[in-house]
C-alpha cells in the first residue's frame, strides 16, 4: 500500500500505518514532508525545543531531524516495537520525502480520516517546517 501524505494528519496516518502494518500488510509513504502537525506554532516548536535541549549531546535523547524520519518514528510510537510482532510490522514501513521514480506511475492512497480539510478552525505546521526548525542539513 502506498500512502500520499500530502495534507495528513501525522498522528493519525501513523496510526492508521501500524494498524495495517500489524495485520501484515507493506506499507510506503511518500511525501513525508507534507504531512502535518496540529496545533499551535509556537507551542509544537517549544515541545520540541525542550526535547533536544534536555540530556547530554553524548548520551541523548537524539531527535531524529528528516521528514521521513520524524514520521517513522511517530509510526514506532504506536508499535509494540519491542516484541517480535511489533518488530516485524515495523520493518514493513517504509517513508519517504518527496515521491520516488519507482512510485511514479503507481497508484497512490489516501487516508480520508486524516485529512486535515475534516479539521475545523485549527491550526497546523507541516512536517518540513518542523524539520527546518530543528536544523535538518539539506
Amino acid at each position: 500500500m502506498i500512502i500520499d501524505a500530502t495534507d495528513l494528519i501525522m498522528g493519525r496516518l501513523a496510526a492508521f500505518a501500524a494498524k495495517q502494518a500489524l495485520l501484515g500488510e507493506k506499507i510506503e509513504i511518500v511525501n513525508c514532508e507534507k504531512a502535518v502537525i496540529t496545533g499551535r506554532r509556537k507551542f509544537i516548536f517549544a515541545k520540541y525545543r525542550h526535547k533536544r535541549e534536555r540530556g547530554t549531546p553524548r548520551k541523548g535523547p537524539f531527535i531524529l531531524r528528516r521528514p521521513s524520519a520524524i514520521v517513522k518514528r511517530t509510526i514506532r510510537g504506536m508499535l509494540p516495537y519491542k516484541q517480535g510482532k511489533g518488530k516485524i510490522a515495523f520493518k514493513n514501513i517504509m517513508c519517504y520525502e518527496g515521491l520516488p521514480e519507482v512510485y511514479a506511475g503507481k497508484k497512490l492512497e489516501t487516508v480520508e480520516t486524516a485529512n486535515v480539510d475534516k479539521v475545523v478552525n485549527i491550526g497546523y505546521i507541516t512536517v518540513a517546517d518542523l524539520s527546518n526548525f530543528l536544523g535538518v542539513k539539506q
